[in-house]
């Protein structure tokens, strides 16, 4: 016969409420309890059944992630490591994922809602943070539960888990100062992202502990394609004075700037320093290698899935924030600076002829 939630309360001692809560880990059960009638369950292989649950609870034990194709790079290929990482996190808790897609923002909103109001989705992970977002407005103004992949100025109700952006900037900027480079552009990301005013402020950060000024005609906004990147790089390179070395806030933008060196015969990681963030896989194949702060889009998903359900359990949004550093890979694409691009540019060629 199956085991009932009234065989293990029976079992334990202790009321069906109690069992109930404990085994959906409601925040008014102490650890130890919710241990023990966790115990118990798998002694007498209680499993609960998911559509009861549904209706006595109102909810669906699901995590909702909806996709938006329309952003630069929805095809990504580090999100089927992060969907991995939500998948994995969600269903250590008994969860399960459910993912959807939408067209454009219009789309994006109702999507939301239809997920919640046909019981598709308990809560939300939000991909990309933005400076406006109107998912946030929306479910927050709707008492939906949801926790970003970023952060918001507009803090309040909002949890989320992140990573440090604005340090790894700085570090890069360290970085260069330490390799002698004193000429260093920034080329930023997407002005409408949260993290584009967050990598800025890390740059101005590292520039001014390393005793740099910041050149404005060094500094490019707004750019996350390869083609941005390129564009960019080479109004750089063509500058009478260029610099020696380009921070980029993603890495796709930084693999253009290589196009714009190549184009100009500029050796990566000699006449040009160039390093980045995010960690991509193209970018460890690029030649030479791409010196960058890498992100773990698994972990992330692990850990964003783990606050999501800690929301629906009732912690408070503003107790469920997270923070972790990038990972500094150095590679091939930073070097020391040339003492001036021509005299580098004469060495490598005699270089090439002997």
């Amino acid at each position: 016969m199956r085991v009932t939630i009234s065989d293990m309360a029976d079992a334990l001692g202790l009321t069906k409420s109690t069992v109930s809560r404990a085994m959906n880990g409601y925040s008014d059960i102490s650890t130890a309890t919710q241990l023990r009638v966790k115990r118990m369950a798998e002694t007498l292989n209680y499993q609960p059944l998911s559509h009861a649950q549904a209706i006595k609870t109102g909810r669906t034990r699901s995590l909702g992630l909806v996709l938006q194709l329309s952003d630069h790079d929805a095809q990504r290929p580090f999100l089927a490591e992060f969907l991995a990482g939500v998948s994995a996190g969600a269903s250590t808790e008994g969860h399960t994922l459910t993912v959807a897609s939408a067209d454009n923002d219009a789309h994006l909103i109702e999507t939301f809602r239809s997920l919640f109001r046909d019981g598709k989705a308990d809560g939300f992970i939000l991909p990309r943070a933005l400076v406006n977002d109107p998912r946030v407005d929306m479910l927050r103004d709707a008492n939906i539960p949801f926790v970003l992949y970023g952060r918001q100025d507009k803090a309040s109700g909002c949890a989320w888990f992140d990573v440090r952006g604005e340090d790894a900037m700085h570090h890069a900027v360290l970085h260069l100062a330490g390799l002698g480079h004193n000429r260093i552009a920034f080329i930023n990301g997407g002005h409408i992202y949260s993290y584009a005013g967050l990598r800025w402020d890390g740059f101005a950060r590292g520039m001014r502990a390393a005793g740099l000024r910041i050149a404005p005609e060094l500094v490019f906004e707004d750019a996350v394609t390869s083609e941005d990147g390129a564009a960019a790089g080479a109004r750089l390179l063509d500058m009478p004075d260029p610099p020696t070395a380009i921070v980029c806030a993603v890495d796709r933008v930084a693999l253009g700037v290589y196009r714009a060196a190549n184009d100009r015969g500029l050796r990566i990681g000699f006449e040009v320093s160039v390093i980045a963030y995010d960690g991509i896989q193209d970018g460890a194949h690029a030649q030479p290698p791409l010196t960058t702060f890498a992100v773990d889009n698994r972990l992330a998903g692990v850990r964003l899935a783990t606050l999501l359900i800690r929301r629906l359990r009732g912690e408070a949004p503003e107790a469920l924030r997270e923070t972790v550093p990038a990972t500094f890979l150095s590679r091939g694409s930073t070097g020391p600076a040339p003492s001036s691009s021509k005299t580098n540019r004469n060495h490598w060629e005699e270089d090439n002829e002997t």
